[in-house]
């Protein structure tokens, strides 16, 4: 069993619970997501079974788009609902000034890693500094927002749907629109509807999984917008074997077909760009 199932995660369960009911179902240990969802939130969660999880930082990398809601009038340690409340006032904004807002944002930024993160610092987690009280310098990232947009504003809360890249933290984003406008909130809802070309609506619940209701999408399928090049039996040959090759694509990575199906991607190592070496094989 090698391919892509589209999870559809529920809100209260870490991803690494999805992942433990999905080996336990289909038999296997070799499941990995492709890009953690909080507790809080849910929607898409892309899993990569078998060979397919040497595809986990190929589909880690694509654009993720998600739904936000944001409770005004608060603010916590860990930036959503969830978290210890650390200061309550009265916030009012009109829609115009926040449309404003959130349309400035979109673009390339330097983002500040939330406290309550995975992210490592001399070897030890964010959120392990937090929970010991330990004062640490926040990291920053350059990320990038392809669009926004506003859904819905009332009386103590907003929402927006959003475009970003890889490594976006959508808690830090509303932290640094809720500062822009001067005042103050958490998210309190976030549904992931899109990863890369993976969409919520082609997504399945653990319960489908169960019931056998799913579709696992092929290694080949996934990769054939990837710059596919069909390959002959020498070819073949030389890449079933790692064997390096010229760079006659032009092309900064390349997925090999072979009958059919995916082989192999190759990706340049030169600063030329002449050469490609392996760098997933699917054999």
């Amino acid at each position: 069993m090698n391919g892509i199932i589209v999870v559809n995660k529920l809100s209260g369960i870490t991803s690494r619970d999805v992942v433990n009911s999905v080996c336990k179902i289909l038999g296997t240990k070799k499941v990995g997501h492709t890009g953690t969802l909080d507790p809080l939130a849910d929607g898409v969660l892309v899993l990569c079974v078998g060979k397919a999880t040497k595809l986990v930082d190929v589909i880690t990398s694509n654009d993720k788009e998600y739904v936000a809601t944001v409770k005004l009038g608060i603010l916590t340690d860990t930036l959503d609902i969830d978290g210890k409340v650390l200061e309550k006032r009265k916030c009012n904004i009109n829609k115009e000034e926040l449309s404003r807002a959130l349309e400035s944002f979109v673009g390339v930024y330097e983002q500040e890693v939330p406290i309550y993160s995975a992210v490592k610092i001399n070897g030890k987690k964010l959120y392990e500094y937090a929970r010991n009280g330990e004062k640490i310098d926040l990291p920053k990232r350059e990320v990038n927002v392809k669009t926004i947009e506003l859904l819905d504003l009332n009386n103590d809360s907003y929402s927006f749907k959003v475009t970003v890249s890889k490594g976006t933290y959508v808690r830090s984003l509303i932290k640094d629109i809720n500062d822009k406008l001067g005042i103050i909130g958490v998210m309190s809802k976030l549904t992931r509807t899109r990863q890369g070309r993976f969409k919520i609506e082609e997504s399945y619940s653990i319960n489908d999984i169960e019931k056998g209701n799913y579709k696992l999408i092929t290694i080949t399928d996934v990769l054939k917008c990837k710059n596919c090049v069909i390959i002959d039996d020498n070819l073949y040959n030389v890449i079933k074997n790692g064997g390096l090759i010229s760079n006659s694509y032009n092309k900064e990575m390349v997925t090999f077909l072979y009958n059919g199906k995916a082989v192999a991607i190759y990706k340049v190592y030169d600063k030329d760009n002449t050469k490609m070496k392996p760098y997933k094989m699917f054999l």
